[in-house]
């Protein structure tokens, strides 16, 4: 099932103009992750210097389900979460809304063109999910909680990967300066500087984390709970269906 879609086109936002909202903003990220998909994982590896590795391994470690569990990646992009799981003995699905992703994966996993608040899978069918720094791109994170517990099985793990902005405010200012300018710069160098700009701020869209986790709540998790890593640079939010 393709992503829902309106008429018409949508670009990201100068630097000083607002985010977008709505189905503007929803056009305007697919229209972003088509463009940026090329050389999404070199931007990633450089700009992370590789430590979006090391969380994603960190995350599929709190999942703690059977080998051969049936795990969604939601905005799987080009399949990173995908091969992780299925070096761990997973099996995998994948799914996006952005086509450019999808025809730039590197994963042999089944995948899926889908919008995370209306995903084409059946109730209950998959035993865990992953979603690797996405949940900012949703235009609304309420339907997509609750497609993930509607997906997920009774008693089924998730575990949701994005950025963050650190609790130490000495801490935030540094990571302030390299997400806001240095990121941008290198995105710009390596691919689409609009793009690599919008990120940066696309952090305003997540709520507060409280709010985060009173979300799944309400969506039908338990055992929702939240953790920083690498200083408060990405943030983990782990729960059981």
């Amino acid at each position: 099932m393709p992503p829902e879609t309106t008429t018409g086109s949508a670009e990201l936002p100068a630097l000083d103009q607002p985010l977008p909202t709505g189905d503007q903003k929803g056009q305007a990220v697919q229209a972003m992750f088509d463009t940026i998909a090329p050389r999404y994982d070199l931007v990633n590896r450089i700009m992370t210097f590789r430590l979006d590795v090391r969380w994603r391994r960190i995350a599929i470690d709190t999942l703690s389900l059977s080998p051969g569990s049936t795990i969604l990646d939601l905005a799987t992009g080009t399949g990173d979460f995908c091969r992780e799981l299925d070096e761990r003995g997973y099996r995998s699905i994948g799914a996006d809304f952005s086509f450019g992703m999808l025809a730039n994966a590197r994963t042999g996993a089944p995948l899926l063109q889908g919008d995370g608040m209306n995903l084409p899978v059946a109730d209950a069918s998959v035993d865990g999910a992953t979603c690797g720094f996405a949940l900012r791109n949703f235009v609304d994170l309420t339907p997509v909680f609750e497609e993930l517990a509607r997906v997920v099985r009774p008693g089924g793990r998730i575990a949701l990967l994005d950025a963050s902005e650190p609790d130490n405010k000495l801490v935030a200012m540094g990571h302030g300066l390299y997400f806001g300018k240095i990121v941008p710069l290198i995105g710009g160098l390596l691919s689409d500087k609009r793009a690599y700009g919008y990120l940066p701020r696309s952090l305003a869209y997540l709520p507060p984390r409280e709010e985060l986790l009173s979300m799944l709540s309400t969506a039908g998790f338990s055992d929702v709970k939240h953790r920083q890593l690498t200083l408060g640079a990405a943030q983990l939010i782990t729960a059981t269906r």
